[in-house]
């Protein structure tokens, strides 16, 4: 059986007895990072695999495919797999679903020993809507205005993931793409203790990130408002015509036009340009 166990995310008593217990009990553990794995268990007290020791491989993005065959080979000859990350749970933004998905397959059982995840305590600390919401994970480094533009009428409540480098331009591409008003949390170091969570819209969080920023970082983003169903092209149309009045450049006035009538960016574009 494979089993998937959820590591604190930042705080070690956040630790369940059962995943204790699972480490020390287990005799071959799959880590992300073998030796953060060690310095988590002596923070509390265990040893992996008690005293017959464990067998611990490597398991991190550049080896992930090749290391889910080998593992499944051991969970088909009836061993028992526990896979462990850095923090959080496996297949969440880290290595899993892979081995996941060939158990699956295979028909080999999997289990999970659920714990602490960043994207729900972000989710539940930004004091934006949480009856809805979706996580989007690390933005991609390259055409982040696309891919956020293609976000900004998403309703639900977004949670992302992002490195503490490339925080400022993240929230710059959100701020054009979303608007510079929607409101977002900015959520750093959970659990840890320099926790910390800073609130507000989209350009206010850019400013504040143009500083020093670090550790491991997730940002919650407001969903967009409701679209508005009676509208159609003349309207997007009209709504552009009225910016550029004003003399806002195209391009600008479309983007503004779609976040103000909550409708997709490339509708209004289709019906600027007779598409």
């Amino acid at each position: 059986m494979l089993t998937l166990a959820g590591i604190p995310i930042g705080n070690g008593e956040d630790a369940q007895p059962r995943l204790l217990a699972a480490i020390e009990g287990a005799s071959l553990i799959a880590a992300e990072d073998t030796r953060r794995l060690r310095r988590f268990t002596e923070r509390m007290g265990i040893r992996p695999g008690g005293e017959a020791g464990a067998r611990i491989v490597s398991y991190y993005d550049a080896n992930e495919a090749r290391r889910a065959e080998e593992l499944l080979e051991e969970l088909r000859a009836g061993r028992d797999v526990l896979l462990v990350t850095d923090a959080g749970m496996p297949g969440v933004s880290d290595p899993g679903y892979r081995l996941v998905a060939a158990c699956a397959e295979a028909g080999v059982r999997v289990t999970a020993i659920p714990g602490p995840s960043a994207v729900t305590t972000a989710l539940v600390l930004s004091g934006l809507p949480t009856d809805r919401f979706c996580f989007e994970g690390f933005p991609p480094r390259k055409g982040q205005d696309r891919y956020f533009d293609g976000l900004a009428a998403e309703r639900r409540t977004m949670v992302f993931f992002e490195s503490p480098h490339r925080l400022a331009p993240t929230l710059v591409a959100m701020a054009h793409a979303f608007g510079g008003d929607r409101r977002a949390a900015v959520c750093r170091e959970l659990t840890k203790t320099y926790e910390e969570v800073r609130r507000g819209g989209l350009v206010d969080l850019a400013e504040w990130a143009k500083g020093e920023v670090k550790g491991e970082i997730s940002i919650v983003v407001e969903g967009a408002p409701q679209r508005r169903e009676s509208l159609g092209p003349d309207d997007y149309v009209a709504a552009v015509a009225e910016l550029e009045a004003r003399g806002v450049p195209r391009k600008q006035a479309i983007q503004e036009a779609a976040r103000e009538l909550g409708v997709p960016k490339r509708e209004v574009y289709a019906a600027v340009h007779g598409i």
